[in-house]
């Protein structure tokens, strides 16, 4: 009887979100079991085993030095790497510390700060390890995991979305909330994979799922400076909880370089 592959689920620094979408997957998570031994997810098991590991999806970013010595054992043991959710792709809410001062925050917040163990950022898995496939997303979409671990165990590459959330809009056949309403949404530069969920819902979008394929940031900047928003208030929109995308913190450094 031949082995089957071992795949293993781990969490750094994150909300546990992601690992919860993974499980919302009910009886067809229960059917990815059957054909995998899931040798390590401590959100839904207490088994816990070493590698080797055929397939090792990872959610949260890299916040402490342990971490990353963690994330580096992880990696020599695991044949694919997946990282899953906007912290593990992209430094998450927590990578808002990066353009500040990590020492004078940390003195403020606690009342022994010297007990705190933390790096002056928070990055994404890629910036310390090679990563196989990026699923995107605060939280990721279900279906888009079981797609891909499915595809990997198979052998063949993943199947992810790269255009913008607007195209998502024009399927469902929403109404731009960006032209009709004014308000500034980040749905153009945004990759799809929610289903356009908040702007169906008359919201403009906050860009969980990170920068499309070849995002025109530049341009929706300056869209928002034409619907009234300051150079400082279009870059806090750029820093939400993809923010630290190369593509958004490129335009958010240069707009909070600027007093207007």
């Amino acid at each position: 009887m031949s082995r089957r592959p071992r795949l293993a689920v781990f969490k750094f620094a994150s909300c546990d979100g992601c690992q919860v979408s993974i499980l919302n997957l009910g009886e067809a998570f229960l059917a990815l079991a059957e054909q995998v031994d899931v040798v390590h997810f401590l959100e839904a098991t207490s088994r816990s085993e070493d590698g080797p590991y055929d397939l090792a999806l990872v959610e949260g970013s890299i916040s402490t030095q342990r971490d990353v010595e963690r994330i580096r054992r992880i990696r020599e043991n695991a044949a694919q790497l997946i990282t899953i959710g906007a912290c593990a792709t992209a430094g998450g809410i927590q990578a808002l510390r990066n353009a500040g001062n990590l020492d004078a925050w940390r003195a403020h917040v606690y009342p022994h700060p010297e007990w705190v163990e933390a790096l002056s950022t928070s990055t994404p898995v890629s910036d310390h390890v090679r990563v196989d496939t990026e699923i995107h997303g605060c939280p990721v979409d279900e279906m888009q995991v079981l797609r891909v671990v499915a595809r990997a165990l198979l052998g063949a590459r993943p199947d992810l979305p790269g255009a913008s959330v607007c195209l998502e809009c024009k399927r469902r056949g929403n109404v731009c909330v960006m032209v009709t309403r004014q308000i500034p949404c980040m749905g153009p530069v945004t990759r799809a994979g929610c289903g356009a969920i908040c702007p169906s819902l008359g919201r403009d979008c906050y860009a969980c799922f990170g920068p499309a394929d070849d995002p025109n940031v530049e341009a929706l900047a300056s869209r928002f400076a034409d619907l009234g928003l300051r150079r400082r208030s279009v870059a806090r929109r750029l820093r939400s909880i993809t923010g630290f995308s190369p593509e958004f913190r490129r335009v958010a450094d240069h707009l909070e370089g600027d007093d207007g």
